[in-house]
């Protein structure tokens, strides 16, 4: 037993002068470990409601614009001209405006009306940042309809794709392979919007009710919920010309389902 004892504090004691000995490059080694964190915690995305009001403000002067110019065309070429001018015009600020909702948590029931502003639900994520960008669409109704009569409040059925069972990267492959332009994408139990064209392969922004439990915008690796989705219904806004004259003209969308 003494000999047991004796044994033990020699471990004791060499452990300790292990830690000592040891102790410069473990804090070195801790304190790069902290800061690294401390740049993660810093770099998580925070909810711009400041730039979105003003990327709002400046999508709706600039819809006006090119609705006073798509009035005065003369003849189908010119206001073609106009309308691939407005998709444009679209395709480089909507995504920035879902953008500015990364990191407002997610909840089932969450109605924010602005980033950070409340919890959001991913219908009403979908429904206001469209409102905002100048749709003229009840968000409360297009909220609480199904991901599929969201989608066909907007588009034909002709206009939409629908997978079911399909192996994701077959779908993933495809997607990237797309036309650019912004996609509404009804899955499961959920919708979200995926943005094409982006060097080559697509951007999943979302409200997501998996972890991180917020608005998060997610390469096609990290797109959990897309991947685990059986059920899937696409559909390009931006590449739909009826859409686009109907944001240009200001006209009223009628929810489906309602």
């Amino acid at each position: 037993m003494r000999k047991l004892l004796l044994l033990l504090l020699v471990v004791t004691a060499l452990a300790g002068a292990a830690a000592w000995w040891f102790r410069a490059p473990l804090m070195a080694a801790w304190r790069s470990a902290y800061r690294d964190m401390e740049i993660v915690v810093r770099a998580a995305p925070q909810p711009d409601p400041e730039k979105y009001a003003v990327l709002a403000a400046e999508l709706q002067r600039w819809r006006k614009d090119l609705a006073a110019r798509h009035r005065a065309a003369r003849g189908d070429e010119a206001r073609a001209a106009v309308e691939r001018d407005a998709r444009v015009l679209l395709e480089q600020v909507l995504p920035e405006m879902m953008r500015c909702w990364l990191g407002t948590p997610w909840d089932f029931n969450g109605t924010a009306a602005k980033p950070g502003g409340g919890a959001i639900a991913c219908g009403y994520y979908v429904a206001t940042v469209l409102m905002d960008a100048g749709f003229q669409v009840d968000r409360y109704r297009l909220a609480q309809q199904p991901s599929e009569n969201i989608l066909r409040s907007f588009l034909t059925k002709e206009s939409c794709t629908l997978s079911v069972g399909k192996n994701y990267e077959t779908f993933a492959a495809e997607l990237a392979a797309a036309e650019p332009g912004i996609h509404l994408v009804g899955l499961d139990t959920h919708v979200a919007f995926i943005v094409t064209g982006a060097d080559g392969g697509f951007r999943f922004i979302h409200a997501s009710g998996s972890k991180p439990w917020c608005v998060v915008d997610e390469s096609p690796s990290e797109a959990v919920v897309l991947q685990r989705s059986n059920w899937r219904m696409l559909g390009n806004l931006t590449a739909d010309p009826s859409v686009i004259r109907r944001w240009l003209r200001g006209e009223k969308i009628i929810v489906r389902g309602t």
